[in-house]
C-alpha cells in the first residue's frame, strides 16, 4: 500500500463529502422561501441515511463478489472482512476504498430531490431514499465499477456519469411523473428566493468534484492530475457555452446560467476525465453547457415537473458526457480510443451502456415510487404545500422576520 495514495483519497474522500452539503445550498437558493429548510434537509439527511445504508449491505452488493455480472455478494456486509489491509484498489486500505465509495453513495439520492423539492414527505422521501440505494444504486455500482456486465464489455465510466449522474436523473423522471406538477405550476412564477446562495452552492461543488474525478484515479499520479485538469477545463467551458446559447437565446447573461453551466460542465467530463486531454474536455464542457441549456426546457416540452432540472443538467449532461466518453477517449490518456482515435466499438458499448442505464433506473426508481405511494403515500395535502414544507414537515422557518 501507498502511504502518498492514502493520503490523497483520505483528503479527496472529504471532499467528495463537502459535495452534498455544497448541493444543499445549491438546491436550497432555487426554491421559495418557505421550502429552503425542507429541500436543504434533502441533502443533509443523506449524509445518515445513505452513509448507514452503505455500512450495512450497499457497499456489499456493489462491491462483493460478482453474481452473473448483476450484483455484488454477502462478503462484505456490515463491513465484514473490511478492514486496514489492501482492497479493491490494492495500494489503499479496504476501510478507505469503501469511504471514497461512500460519499459516491451519499450525494446520488441527494441529487435526485431536486425534482421532487417542494412537494414530497419527509418520510416517504426517507424510505425511497433507502431502498432506491439498494435496489437501483449498488447493481448500477456493481455493473461499472465492481466487475459486472457493463465493466466486463469494456464501458467507460470513470467517475459516475452513469452511476451518479444518469441514475439520479432517470430517477428524478420517475419522480415527477409519479408526483405530478406543484400546486400552481405553469400559473404562477416559481422563482429562486437566494441565487447568492445558490452560486455558493456552485462553488462548493466545483471544489469538491476535483476530489470526486481526480480521486477516481486511486492514487496520487499523472491520472488523478489529468482528471483534475480536465475537471477544471469541462467546467470553465461549460459556463461560456451555457451562457453563450441563454445570451443568443434570452438576450441576457444570467448569473444562474453562470453556475448552472459549471455544473453542467462538471457533469459531462464527469465520465470522460479519466480518458481525454485537457483539449478535449473544452469541447466536452462547452457542447455540455450548450446542452443542458436546451435540457432544461424538455420540461416544458414533455410536460413533467422536474422542480430543479435534475433531468436538464445530470440527465442530459451524463448522457452527453458518456457518448463524448466513446468519441474523445485518447488510449495515451486512459488505455482506450475512442471514434475520433480510430475505435468505432468503444461508442457503440457507451451508447448501450447510457441506454441499460435509463430503461433500468427509470424503471426501477417508477415501481419504488408507486409502491410507497401506495403505502405510505408521497405526497403533502395541498394545505402543506401551500404552507411550504419547511412548516408542515419541519415545524420550522428558514427566515425571521
Amino acid at each position: 500500500m501507498s502511504a502518498a495514495d492514502t493520503a490523497f483519497i483520505l483528503i479527496c474522500s472529504a471532499l467528495v463529502m463537502f459535495m452534498t452539503p455544497g448541493l444543499a445550498l445549491f438546491y436550497g437558493g432555487l426554491v421559495r422561501s418557505r421550502n429552503v429548510l425542507s429541500t436543504t434537509m434533502h441533502s443533509v439527511v443523506m449524509l445518515g441515511i445513505a452513509s448507514l445504508v452503505w455500512w450495512a449491505a450497499g457497499y456489499s452488493l456493489a462491491f462483493g463478489t460478482d453474481h452473473g455480472g448483476l450484483i455484488g455478494g454477502f462478503d462484505y456486509l456490515f463491513l465484514n472482512n473490511v478492514g486496514m489491509e489492501a482492497g479493491p484498489a490494492e495500494n489503499l486500505p479496504h476501510l478507505l476504498f469503501m469511504a471514497f465509495q461512500c460519499m459516491f453513495a451519499v450525494i446520488t439520492p441527494a441529487l435526485i430531490s431536486g425534482a421532487y423539492a417542494e412537494r414530497i414527505r419527509f418520510s416517504a422521501m426517507a424510505v425511497f431514499s433507502a431502498l432506491w440505494l439498494i435496489v437501483v444504486y449498488a447493481p448500477m455500482a456493481h455493473w461499472v465499477w465492481g466487475g459486472g456486465w457493463m465493466d466486463e464489455i469494456g464501458a467507460l465510466d470513470f467517475a459516475g456519469g452513469a452511476v451518479v449522474h444518469m441514475s439520479s436523473a432517470a430517477a428524478a423522471l420517475a419522480a415527477a411523473n409519479v408526483l405530478g406538477f406543484r400546486r400552481g405550476y405553469g400559473r404562477e412564477a416559481f422563482i429562486p428566493h437566494n441565487l447568492p446562495t445558490t452560486v455558493l452552492g456552485a462553488g462548493i461543488l466545483w471544489f469538491g468534484w476535483f476530489g470526486f474525478n481526480a480521486g477516481s484515479a486511486l492514487a496520487a499520479d499523472g491520472a488523478a492530475a489529468n482528471a483534475f485538469v480536465t475537471t477544471h477545463m469541462a467546467a470553465a467551458a461549460g459556463i461560456i457555452g451555457w451562457l453563450l446559447v441563454e445570451r443568443l437565446h434570452g438576450g441576457k447573461a444570467t448569473t444562474l446560467g453562470a453556475a448552472s453551466g459549471a455544473v453542467a460542465g462538471l457533469v459531462a467530463i464527469t465520465p470522460a476525465a479519466g480518458f481525454v486531454t485537457p483539449g478535449s474536455a473544452v469541447v466536452i464542457g462547452l457542447i455540455g453547457g450548450m446542452l443542458c441549456y436546451g435540457g432544461v426546457f424538455l420540461k416544458h416540452k414533455l410536460r413533467y415537473d422536474d422542480a430543479l432540472d435534475v433531468v436538464g443538467i445530470h440527465g442530459v449532461g451524463g448522457t452527453w458526457g458518456a457518448l463524448a466518453t466513446g468519441i474523445f477517449a485518447n488510449s495515451a490518456i486512459g488505455g482506450v480510443d475512442g471514434l475520433l482515435n480510430g475505435n468505432v466499438y468503444q461508442l457503440w458499448v457507451q451508447f448501450v451502456s447510457v441506454v441499460a442505464t435509463w430503461l433500468f433506473c427509470y424503471v426501477a426508481s417508477w415501481l419504488l415510487f408507486k409502491a410507497i405511494d401506495k403505502v405510505m403515500v408521497l405526497r403533502v395535502s395541498g394545505e402543506a404545500e401551500i404552507a411550504g414544507l419547511d412548516v408542515s414537515e419541519h415545524n420550522e422557518t428558514a427566515y425571521q422576520i
